[in-house]
């Protein structure tokens, strides 16, 4: 079943008299509970491409539908509460809040929701349990490791229980075997919960964990990359 379509999506900036386009009518459709792989080098319009599908920026020209949602026709208002009621959001920067314990971090999205504290805590506790963090819940970030912290933010993405998870470049801070822990919590999100991932990476490890490729290359989206040998 079709969960995200999105049609002709154009987005270019101005820098300095110039415009430069960034996005050239990219049209991309995912399926409910499917694993979609984003590469494209550094330049190529992955993170903007990104931003626009969680619904961060809007587009030039084009059309988006979440759901079933047509996303674009959606008031500012309206559009925070989708995003933070669908959309779950892991980055290569961390984003935590460095005056906060990292439990506090991950109910942050739940309380912005309305969740009442003691709910949110509870359900923050077992999320930081799930990725192996529940003896780091009073701790702040300055004291946790690139890991630890990105774990984290999969259980900040997950607070709100979202159907899409979009993904940013998640292990391009970490370690090999850092990077593979996350990748493995990934891997769970999807077989097990059938979560629908749009992760953006350059790495082609990486991007073969999901079960398709699609890949950016000026601005255009280009069809799957042949296996390489």
């Amino acid at each position: 079943m079709l969960y995200l379509n999105a049609e002709n999506i154009s987005k270019s900036f101005k820098i300095s008299s110039q415009k430069v386009e960034v996005l050239k009518s990219v049209s991309l459709s995912v399926e409910r509970g499917e694993w979609v792989a984003l590469l494209g080098s550094s330049g190529s319009g992955k993170t903007t491409l990104l931003d626009i599908l969680g619904t961060i920026s809007r587009p030039d020209a084009g059309t988006l539908s979440i759901g079933g949602a047509d996303v674009l026709a959606l008031s500012s208002r309206e559009t925070v509460a989708f995003r933070r009621r669908k959309i779950g959001f892991v980055f290569q920067a961390y984003h935590m809040l460095p005056e906060l314990s990292i439990c506090e971090n991950v109910m942050l999205p739940a309380m912005l929701d309305g969740l009442a504290k003691k709910e949110a805590r509870e359900k923050a506790c077992a999320l930081l349990e799930r990725v192996g963090l529940a003896h780091r819940l009073k701790h702040r970030a300055g004291e946790l490791s690139g890991g630890e912290q990105q774990r984290a933010a999969i259980a900040r993405s997950l607070m709100n229980a979202p159907e899409l998870l979009l993904a940013d470049e998640p292990t391009g801070n970490l370690d090999s075997v850092t990077g593979q822990g996350i990748l493995d919590i990934f891997r769970e999100l999807h077989a097990n919960a059938g979560m629908t991932i749009l992760m953006v990476t350059h790495d082609k490890f990486v991007a073969g964990l999901a079960d398709r490729t699609v890949e950016l290359k000026d601005g255009m989206l280009r069809a799957e990359p042949p296996p390489e040998g």
